[in-house]
């Protein structure tokens, strides 16, 4: 079909703007990595905004050896992972049983639910019930506690309802159980929301900070984020022994601060390419019937 010309200045006119739009929101991170790989006199004097000035890796190697940044990083991973799996494994078998209409009190199962987003527990009691089950300085905290998202939930259960019907009637006549039409029908059916939501539960888990930090008191098993940020606040990370005077003159603090918010943003950025085609697909087949 012809494009008219008022549309294609429409258009053109939309993507000055989403580019403009996309700049700013992508320009802090561009300064933040060439800060992350500048020499340490251009970044006092000034001179860095969009590309390095004289390109070295002397921050990033500091990061590593001052802070416990390393140990951190496989933790978040650890977190991350098993957080993911363990979380669509309960949205799943959420979703599934709301998605039957012939679930005895469905209804009322599903407002309950819609009423933890509306209402929550509170912060204290939950660390009290959290402390009384001996899960302080233990990863199940943090699991247990974002175990299930109410919407994520909702978003799977309205996707499940939107299976052709004539699909899941010939597995039963086939002799599928509710088991095997989950797992052999259903889901493979589902990869585009299954991939968006490990997005949405994989960016939560990595970004991990108050639960953290409430409920893990050992540096050795805390994450990247709580590190980054107690790194941000404070002004020694080259003071450590094992670095040498050429080392400790070479690198600012701004530029090993600058270190740790590149490697928090970078895996999120490394992941979603392979996810993206799947993302859009996903939450507009959950979240528009028909």
């Amino acid at each position: 079909m012809k494009i008219s010309r008022g549309e294609q200045i429409f258009y053109a006119i939309n993507y000055v703007l989403l580019a403009v739009i996309a700049l700013t929101c992508l320009m802090p991170f561009i300064h933040i990595v060439a800060l992350s790989l500048s020499e340490r006199s251009a970044v006092d004097s000034g001179h860095v905004f969009f590309w390095p000035v004289g390109i070295q890796f002397t921050a990033y190697k500091i990061f590593f050896i001052s802070s416990p940044a390393f140990q951190a990083f496989r933790n978040s991973i650890v977190i991350t992972l098993v957080g993911v799996v363990l979380s669509l494994l309960g949205t799943i078998l959420a979703a599934y049983p709301l998605s039957r209409s012939y679930l005895i009190g469905r209804r009322y199962l599903i407002l309950a639910m819609v009423f933890t987003m509306l209402f929550s527990g509170g912060l204290i009691p939950t660390y009290l019930i959290v402390k009384q089950m001996s899960l302080i300085d233990s990863y199940w905290a943090i699991w247990l506690t974002g175990f299930i998202s109410t919407y994520n939930m909702l978003l799977m259960r309205s996707y499940f309802e939107n299976i052709p019907y004539e699909v899941q009637e010939a597995a039963r006549i086939d002799g599928c159980s509710d088991t095997s039409l989950l797992i052999r029908i259903i889901l493979p059916l589902s990869l585009p929301m299954l991939a968006t939501l490990a997005l949405f539960y994989g960016i939560s888990y990595w970004n991990s900070f108050m639960n953290v930090l409430m409920y893990i008191n050992k540096s050795s098993l805390q994450n990247l984020t709580v590190i980054v940020q107690a790194m941000l606040q404070k002004n020694d990370l080259l003071n450590s022994p094992s670095l040498n005077n050429e080392e400790q003159a070479a690198v600012a603090t701004e530029m090993v601060k600058a270190v740790g918010v590149v490697i928090m943003v970078v895996p999120m950025l490394v992941v979603y390419p392979f996810l993206q085609k799947y993302f859009v697909k996903g939450v507009m087949l959950g979240s528009v019937k028909g």
